[in-house]
């Protein structure tokens, strides 16, 4: 592959809320994991082009332009060619959605392809390259009575066909379509001992009409935002339900792995697991984007798989998770693998989840104090396991952590993981009635006027004239946005507005964004780009003090980072603009939405 690679703008995301597809620009599936987002890959294309995928595209020269159709995340790529124009229209097929609430609980493990002719004619091209296991296998492919079947090791795959298509391991055909002509292409996944059949084209065809209709009634029943970038909040609130694996409300931090934070470096990370922060923020902005409805659910589970009586034990709260529930998510490399634009490791788990960072207490407690309507039902279990966050922040915020950036380097006292004990224990006393917590509320006081007094003493940098990365540093980190946006400091505090002023000054780079922090060593070698959660932030802390043509100004730069389609990466390059990091990134377009919101709450106080 070499230095050379499909720039990450250039996919768009299908998701079945289980498994997920990227599709490029000219038709081609690099990327599909099925039936997780965190299973073994059939294509990785994506990270070597010997790994996998199918396109479906036209003969010879042609343009081509896409979209998601209205309110769905079903992708229709248009193009032209000197003879005719042609639809492809692609998604990972969902259940009906019979309440509107809940999408995917039920799927065929499907990716639908369906191609039509809408004026002239066109000969499209074929080429089937399934490469399960992260390329590792090259199975054989059977010809079958409307398709292709193909068996390895953990399941099989079946292909369902119009046409002949002819190959051992990589599978070709062609077929020429005119005005009004269509042809439907299905893959599915089947486990071992799991029911193997190919699909006709009426299946196909109504197996896409279901999917459409799913995520409209989705869309119709809980998309009520009406804000400013009300699309763009829409777009992202859809990305976010897509990253969620329904069965348990998990959502991945991204449904990709080892998608560079810049070109040909190490910091290649796997983001198809929960993060427990990540969820948490997911549920604020979706409550705004979606109204997600599955809060209860959610804390549920979390408190199912972290278990609320190892906190009670002195344990430190695991900070991700695989979407089932899984603690174990050990690290390795996949050396086969060339990786995007020549960036190697290619790494597959997260070593992560043995980090301890204290900041999760916070970002729990945070959602489910915003959320606290749509936990009436929460069982004694659920309730517990929020009274024992509250009481792990108060017991461990004076204990050094890796933090929110996840620093491969020693342990240090983060400002950002003392503010969010703090902000654990402030929500924790405004849940104590329906926690019937009431008796701990003492200590929760006491503990949060304690923190509160070290970050105020240890956090505020002279020297750097702002709240700083951690204590006893000079070294700024945007996230000291954070002390305004969780309430720690009134948007007029003085502290507050020279913090936001100097991260806005010292941490902008040449792209106009900003950067997660001042460069130190963290662990690891290499550059990275600009964090775009980081712009929302500060777009968010303007709202907050007042500023609403900054904050504006700030949100629409980042903003303006998304791909064709509206999906944000993690990073931007500073130079060129370049997406970077994997892709879609759920923390962005949480930025997106939770800035979008709070500039739409300013300007509405603003005018009474």
């Amino acid at each position: 592959m070499g230095t050379e690679a499909r720039p990450i703008a250039d996919y768009a995301l299908l998701s079945d809320c289980q498994g997920a597809a990227l599709v490029a620009r000219d038709g081609s599936v690099d990327w599909l994991c099925l039936p997780r987002f965190d299973s073994a890959s059939v294509f990785a294309r994506l990270l070597d082009r010997s790994a996998g995928h199918w396109w479906i595209r036209p003969v010879g020269v042609f343009t081509a332009r896409r979209a998601y159709v209205d309110t769905t995340m079903v992708l229709r790529t248009e193009f032209r060619t000197d003879t005719g124009v042609v639809q492809v229209t692609d998604a990972l097929a969902v259940g009906p959605n019979t309440t509107g609430r809940v999408l995917g609980r039920e799927v065929p493990h499907t990716l639908l392809r369906v191609v039509e002719c809408t004026e002239g004619s066109a000969r499209m091209a074929v080429e089937f390259a399934p490469r399960p296991d992260y390329g590792v296998i090259r199975p054989l492919l059977a010809p079958a009575e409307g398709g292709l079947l193909c068996a390895f090791g953990s399941g099989s795959l079946l292909l369902s066909s119009p046409l002949r298509l002819e190959g051992r391991t990589t599978a070709r055909g062609q077929l020429t379509l005119s005005a009004g002509e269509r042809a439907g292409f299905a893959l599915t996944y089947a486990p071992i001992g799991g029911r193997r059949e190919l699909w006709s084209q009426d299946r196909i065809g109504e197996a896409l009409r279901t999917t459409l209709d799913a995520w409209r009634s989705w869309a119709a029943l809980n998309q009520r935002y009406e804000g400013p970038w009300r699309d763009a909040v829409h777009l992202s609130g859809r990305v976010l339900q897509a990253l969620t694996f329904a069965p348990t409300g998990a959502v991945v931090a991204a449904p990709t792995t080892s998608l560079p934070e810049a070109v040909g470096g190490e910091r290649n990370w796997d983001y198809r697991f929960s993060w427990v922060r990540d969820a948490s923020f997911t549920l604020h902005a979706l409550s705004v984007a979606a109204c997600p409805g599955e809060a209860e659910a959610f804390f549920s589970w979390m408190a199912r798989t972290a278990s609320a009586e190892g906190l009670a034990d002195g344990q430190s709260l695991q900070v991700l998770f695989g979407v089932g529930g899984e603690w174990e998510l050990t690290e390795r490399t996949l050396d086969h693998l060339t990786g995007w634009g020549g960036s190697r490791p290619v790494r597959i788990g997260n070593d992560a989840w043995r980090q301890r960072q204290l900041d999760v207490y916070g970002e729990l407690l945070d959602a489910a104090y915003r959320l606290r309507g749509q936990l009436n039902r929460l069982d004694e279990h659920g309730r517990w396991f929020l009274i024992s966050l509250a009481d792990a922040a108060a017991n461990h915020w004076t204990e050094p952590d890796h933090g929110i950036w996840e620093v491969r380097s020693r342990p240090q006292h983060f400002v950002y993981s003392k503010l969010m004990c703090w902000v654990a224990l402030d929500r924790a006393i405004g849940l104590a009635d329906e926690l019937d917590a009431a008796m701990r509320v003492p200590v929760w006081k006491a503990a949060r006027e304690v923190i509160r007094a070290a970050i105020e003493e240890h956090g505020w940098s002279r020297r750097a004239g702002a709240y700083s990365q951690a204590f006893g540093s000079d070294l700024l980190d945007a996230s000291a946005l954070m002390l305004p946006i969780t309430g720690f400091t009134m948007p007029d505090d003085p502290r507050a507005r020279a913090t936001v002023a100097a991260v806005r000054e010292r941490l902008t780079g040449p792209s106009g964004l900003i950067h997660r922090y001042q460069r130190v060593d963290d662990g690891l070698a290499g550059e990275e780009g600009a964090f775009l959660m980081c712009s929302f932030w500060l777009a968010h802390a303007l709202a907050l003090m007042g500023e609403g043509a900054e904050a504006r100004e700030v949100f629409e730069r980042a903003a303006a980072c998304a791909n064709d389609v509206g999906l944000l990466a993690e990073e931007v390059a500073p130079v060129g603009g370049q997406l970077l990091g994997n892709f879609p990134q759920a923390l962005s377009h949480i930025g997106l939405v939770n800035a979008a919101w709070a500039i739409g709450r300013a300007e509405a106080a603003a005018h009474g």
